[in-house]
């Protein structure tokens, strides 16, 4: 018996020592609900709306009525004052196999559009940045809940111990703040790692105190064994969940200060990887820095990397100089961009990363005023995803002839997410944690998968 079953003790075995060290490393890489078509994410984030009519959704009608007053009603609620129909001031050309159109803001990731999935249908629910800003990474716009980088590193973990699972890249500290990237009542590792912040130049943009002015590994490690011991020493068997988290963010810490030093020294990159990112070029050099550093956390294992374009001078959210914002925006962003796509497809990356660009809104198709701005405008704009399984160089959905609402294979942020979990594995309705005597989820009680887009 013994001889038969002995295979069957060592499997008992190899799933104790499994478990042990499951318990020891909670953000140890799990297994996904179903086959994953992604294995991680990069948000690109574009803070204050860019306009979708502007970039990747061409309304020939808004050209040809322009100056007219809009033909249907406003939505109920609305931002602040607008008047009439305002064209775009830039012109849309047909790009790639695909012949999907971009905005002449966009000519770098134009001649990528074959790798993008544009999403024309997004819409939300609420006109005010922080709401939207708050609905797009939680999921909620009115209480306090998890970031969705959050739980995609609880449901999947990391792939390197040594590095944490969500890592955000120059975050804006505004509207919703550290909500936007806090894990609320999941576990304190499952939160994001701020490198930096959206008024921080990208080259200072590192994890402070990476190294102590006095500290010596071996002391550390006596330290936190110490701290560690006591903590579980004084709650006995009945434990907690909220020092265990605090005790495992130790150790985290302590495996960072070898990995990160090197993960943010860009030097060892060559100088054409420089040059794709826009590194080299005054304009580009910021966005370029926290994209080359995406690809490289990327390529390093961790599970949700997001970089955000804002700063305290324009940032997207033009209700007036439009043409100067938008100008400036894109002249920033788009460089780099294109060279993190092309980076990503040279180094079979992309295959199994999304990326996913856009901002917490669109915005209206007419003018604010009398300046050239456009209002928010949550009632329909776009996003695009690329890589992870979507289909490539296509088009989901549609706005109205103007721009205003989305009327066509409508997709809520709910539906967002809910897309974004699946392509990574996840089931958005199992994917839950018990708080407060009831389930919570990323997509509360709602949300439903945009399956037309997976290729």
């Amino acid at each position: 018996m013994l001889s038969q079953a002995s295979a069957g003790f060592g499997m008992l075995a190899l799933r104790g020592l499994l478990g042990a060290e499951s318990v020891s490393n909670p953000l140890a890489a799990k297994q996904p609900h179903f086959p994953a078509r992604a294995k991680r994410v990069i948000f690109l984030f574009m803070k204050g709306g860019p306009s979708h009519v502007d970039t990747f959704d061409p309304k020939p009608l808004l050209d040809r009525d322009h100056g007219k007053p809009l033909p249907f009603a406003l939505p109920r609620v609305t931002f602040a004052k607008t008047t009439t129909l305002f064209k775009s001031p830039w012109k849309f050309k047909q790009h790639g196999e695909s012949g999907l159109p971009v905005s002449e803001l966009f000519p770098h990731v134009a001649r990528c559009v074959d790798d993008l999935c544009i999403v024309r249908s997004l819409h939300g629910t609420n006109p005010a940045h922080g709401g939207a800003l708050l609905k797009l990474h939680t999921g909620s716009d009115t209480f306090v809940r998890p970031s969705m980088g959050a739980w995609v590193s609880y449901g999947l973990g990391t792939e390197n111990a040594d590095l944490p699972a969500f890592v955000t890249i120059c975050p804006t500290l505004a509207h919703g703040g550290v909500n936007n990237w806090g894990s609320a009542f999941l576990p304190a590792w499952a939160q994001g790692t701020p490198l930096g912040n959206a008024s921080v130049p990208a080259g200072q943009a590192v994890v402070r105190h990476i190294r102590g002015p006095h500290s010596v590994s071996a002391v550390q490690r006596l330290q936190l064994d110490l701290a560690a011991k006591l903590g579980r020493d004084h709650l006995g068997d009945a434990g907690d969940a909220a020092l265990e988290a605090r005790i495992d963010s130790f150790e985290l810490a302590y495996r960072m200060q070898t990995a990160m030093p090197e993960l943010q020294d860009l030097r060892g990159e060559t100088e054409v990887t420089r040059k794709l990112y826009g590194l080299d070029e005054p304009v580009t050099a910021n966005f370029g820095r926290q994209c080359l550093m995406a690809r490289r956390f990327a390529e390093r294992g961790v599970r949700f990397i997001q970089v955000t374009h804002s700063d305290a001078e324009v940032q997207w959210d033009q209700h007036g100089n439009l043409i100067k914002g938008h100008t400036k925006n894109a002249a920033e962003v788009d460089k780099p961009i294109a060279g993190l796509l092309h980076d990503l497809k040279s180094r079979g990356l992309l295959e199994d990363t999304l990326v996913l660009w856009g901002g917490e809104f669109g915005r209206t198709p007419v003018a604010q005023g009398t300046a050239d701005g456009r209002d928010h405008n949550p009632e329909g704009f776009t996003m695009w995803m690329a890589g992870g399984g979507v289909k490539a160089g296509h088009a989901h959905g549609a706005t109205d002839d103007y721009g205003y609402f989305a009327v066509e294979n409508k997709v809520h942020i709910h539906d967002l997410h809910a897309t974004l979990l699946h392509l990574l594995g996840l089931d958005h309705e199992r994917l839950t944690y018990r708080h407060a005597g009831r389930d919570f989820r990323l997509t509360d009680v709602e949300g439903h998968v945009v399956k037309e887009i997976f290729a």
